[in-house]
């Protein structure tokens, strides 16, 4: 009975570890947080106008642009680093498939950039 408690015993101390940690998480917050914030800090933000206005109000179509534009080159990135892993495996079609795929999303960046999507007025 002893040896299965030693071989347990690891896996004891990681669960106190992690509820000891997830503890002082939600009690840190509690503890230093600001006490008097002011109005502002306290307001909704979202999508760079106030959220209490009528829901039918007109915004810029540019904070899509800019999601957009991350939606891209998040994506463009996340097929970067397994490209990057596999690199050496993949040889000259894998190499010229990425850089393809590299070339259309040039491409892209230069019609957004020729279009001012980038300038914010």
């Amino acid at each position: 009975m002893n040896d299965l408690l030693q071989d347990y015993l690891p896996l004891a101390v990681f669960l106190g570890v992690a509820m000891a940690i997830g503890l002082a998480l939600l009690v840190a917050p509690f503890v230093v947080a600001y006490r008097r914030p002011d109005p502002e800090k306290l307001s909704a933000y979202e999508c760079g106008f106030n959220a209490f206005d009528d829901a039918r109000m007109k915004f810029d179509v540019r904070f899509y642009l800019v999601a957009i534009l991350f939606i891209i080159f998040d994506l463009e990135v996340s097929f970067l680093f397994p490209w990057a892993v596999a690199f050496g495996e993949l040889g000259w079609f894998g190499f010229w498939s990425m850089m393809v795929f590299l070339a259309v999303l040039t491409v892209g960046f230069a019609y957004e950039w020729k279009k001012g999507a980038l300038e914010w007025d």
